[in-house]
């Protein structure tokens, strides 16, 4: 990826915080996905109350990519930190269920970009995150 897409990318993850939906946790945190197509997914974190019904922002971003037919990804950011906050003090890195559902579509070489402000960020391979992915490939 170039400099400009990845500082392309966190402006639409920070795009997508503004819609975070946290009145529990007070966490806000925005994703945008890169598909292979070239279009951007941008998603928020949406809380419950029953807060396993919570949807975080990397799987709202690929499930509109998804559910738009777009089931390639190249590449996801990801910004979050207290919502009235406007300085980001913390990088907000996917959990776990995140790091497994974006793998069915990213695979291992999925470049992922965690990020405080457009310049302040770190940048990894899905599989320095996830090792040993649970894989199709893993059933057979």
């Amino acid at each position: 990826m170039n400099e400009e897409d990845i500082q392309n990318l966190i402006l639409n993850a920070f795009e997508g915080r503004t819609k975070s939906y946290c009145p529990y946790s007070g966490y806000a945190v925005g994703a945008a996905i890169l598909t292979s197509s070239g279009e951007i997914y941008r998603g928020c974190n949406v809380e419950n109350s029953s807060y396993g019904a919570t949807i975080c922002a990397e799987r709202c971003a690929a499930l509109k990519a998804v559910s738009e037919g777009d089931k390639e990804f190249k590449a996801i950011a990801i910004v979050g930190g207290l919502k009235d906050s406007k300085e980001l003090t913390d990088f907000a890195y996917p959990c776990g269920i995140c790091r497994q559902f974006i793998s069915e579509f990213g695979g291992s070489d999925m470049t992922v970009i965690v990020a405080r402000s457009i310049d302040d960020r770190k940048v990894y391979k899905l599989s320095e995150l996830l090792p040993e992915a649970f894989t199709s490939d893993s059933i057979r």
